[in-house]
């Protein structure tokens, strides 16, 4: 089994190289080429324990989108991310569920409520991948992400209650709504803490491949932990990753750039072999269905209208929610203005909407994926009563046709549909540019502040040419004019790193004070840590 998983991982990676060069969707060319795989004769079966996929594939996955995800935007966007991520789940397990009755009779109402557990989350790894291609809007962007984020716990959640349901086992909490908060105030909650305890960890240790060791583990720890005492792994894992990543910038250069390679890699990895597994279960399931005694057409077109109805849901869904939100402004705007108190702290704005185009394109980002397949393969061989779990093979059935289906037909059409409606914001360009402008400002001062403390500090003559000739050639690079030599090579380089230290302080305490948004603050990082380690290797060559 390990050597079929190894050898799909790297047919996988060759896949993903031709179609980045091909300019392809490398996650859907994977996924038909599994599909189209495993249908060869001789074709063993790859099949994964539902624990496997959901306590190693994952949790690393949702670490990396978190860690790397700018909590401030995710705040401002919470209102709307929380609304397709939890209440649409909701919404479309129960809907899904009616339908499946009607197209499955043979389902049952509770094994019907399964499966509309099952589809409910959509995945947004590949939206997301087509998205930062195809240059969607920020705003969009963090919808997307955010969803991604939550939606997985929502669902997961509901299925733990829908199968406990279905098969007669005892839930941990039979209200759904107190198990829901349960599950997610807890996992969030030990998702912060590992989070912080792996941060203060992290500070301890001066070798970087040690830190990267701690944020590889901290997922794991974060997911099983919280699903020991029967909270969401998902929201932990989560809860870990922001935290990982707002401490990030406090921590050396050498781990900063270790860790983005690391785990910049690790998402290649998991993302290939996902779309690949997905492709090479498809005939296995389809066969077990059949075999059961399901009618393959029926299933089919069972899946045609339970895929329709998942489609038609978010539709609906967004541009309602949209609609409703549009009148609450237009209600707030209409009444008469607080005055501010003195002393109080004022709210910040709320972000503006979204546009009719850019909620078509949210609409029509409703891939399934890893997480549904996963869930699905989790329904259990027998009831407490020890009877067979009535309609599991066409679960599995349904759940891998309606996934299949929505990365051919939504996938496939999202590229065009993006460029149809050219999406371009230019407030996106005008807010980025000022944030950047802001962030490049606050370095200068900061620059010019760390100089005038030299000055004080060190008095010799060579010290002050020194400081005059560096502050001379920050002038020159921020005017982009050629920068004279530096000829005391030892004594610039221990200035270079306190100016650099400099910049780093100020640009976080910007961040935290909310003037800097986490994604300009890494991308100066990233600048910042490649120039550190420059001069690093001449300091270590001299």
């Amino acid at each position: 089994m390990f050597a079929h998983i190894l050898i799909v991982i790297i047919v996988a990676i060759a896949i993903t190289a031709l179609a980045e060069r091909r300019n392809v969707q490398p996650a859907l060319l994977v996924a038909i080429v599994g599909l189209i795989a495993s249908f060869i004769p001789g074709m063993p079966r790859l099949e994964l324990e539902p624990e496997i996929i959901l306590g190693l594939v994952l949790p690393p996955m949702l670490f990396s989108a978190a860690s790397d995800f700018s909590f401030s935007s995710f705040a401002q966007r919470l209102g709307s991310i929380v609304n397709l991520g939890v209440f649409m789940v909701f919404g479309t397990t129960a809907l899904v569920g009616v339908v499946a009755v009607a197209v499955a009779p043979e389902l049952g109402p509770a094994a019907a409520i399964v499966l509309g557990a099952v589809l409910a989350p959509p995945d947004a790894v590949t939206a997301i991948t087509i998205g930062r291609k195809a240059g969607l809007p920020v705003a969009l962007m963090t919808v997307l992400k955010g969803e991604s984020l939550i939606n997985d716990a929502a669902a997961l959640t509901l299925f733990a209650v829908a199968v406990a349901a279905a098969a007669g086992t005892q839930a941990f909490i039979d209200s759904t709504p107190l198990y829901f908060l349960y599950a997610a105030v807890v996992g969030i909650i030990l998702g912060m803490l590992i989070g912080n305890l792996a941060q203060l960890a992290r500070r301890k240790l001066a070798n970087p491949s040690l830190a990267t060791a701690v944020s590889v583990i901290v997922p794991f720890a974060a997911y099983l932990l919280a699903e020991e005492v029967h909270a969401s792994g998902v929201l932990a894992v989560v809860a870990a990753g922001f935290a990982l990543g707002h401490h990030s910038a406090e921590s050396g250069y050498e781990e900063r750039i270790q860790e983005r390679q690391f785990w910049r890699t690790i998402d290649t990895l998991l993302e290939t072999f996902v779309f690949a597994y997905i492709g090479l279960q498809l005939r296995f399931v389809i066969t077990d269905a059949v075999e059961a005694g399901y009618d393959l057409l029926q299933l089919a077109g069972g899946a045609a209208a339970i895929f329709v109805t998942t489609v038609a849901i978010r539709f609906a869904w967004v541009f309602g929610t949209a609609a409703i939100a549009r009148r609450r402004r237009a209600a707030a705007a209409r009444r008469p203005a607080r005055v501010p108190r003195p002393g109080r702290r004022e709210r910040p704005p709320s972000p503006p909407p979204l546009t009719w185009k850019e909620n078509i394109v949210l609409s029509w980002t409703g891939m399934r994926g890893v997480v549904t397949l996963a869930a699905a393969a989790g329904v259990p061989l027998v009831t407490a009563t020890g009877q067979d779990f009535q309609g599991r093979e066409a679960i599995l059935a349904l759940a891998f046709l309606v996934t299949i289906a929505t990365l051919l037909i939504q996938g496939l059409t999202l590229p065009w549909l993006i460029r149809r409606l050219d999406l371009n914001n230019p407030d996106d360009a005008r807010h980025l540019a000022d944030q950047h402008a802001r962030a490049v400002g606050i370095a200068e001062q900061a620059t010019k502040d760390a100089l005038a403390e030299y000055r004080k500090t060190h008095t010799s003559a060579s010290s002050r040419r020194l400081a005059d000739m560096m502050a001379k050639r920050v002038a020159q690079e921020a005017a982009a004019t050629p920068a004279e030599p530096i000829f005391d090579q030892t004594e610039a380089l221990v200035l270079g790193n306190i100016l650099l230290e400099a910049r780093r302080k100020q640009l976080i305490a910007a961040r935290d004070a909310r003037q800097l948004d986490d994604a300009v603050l890494r991308d100066m990082l990233e600048q910042m840590d490649l120039e550190q380690a420059f001069m690093d290797s001449l300091d270590k060559g001299s």
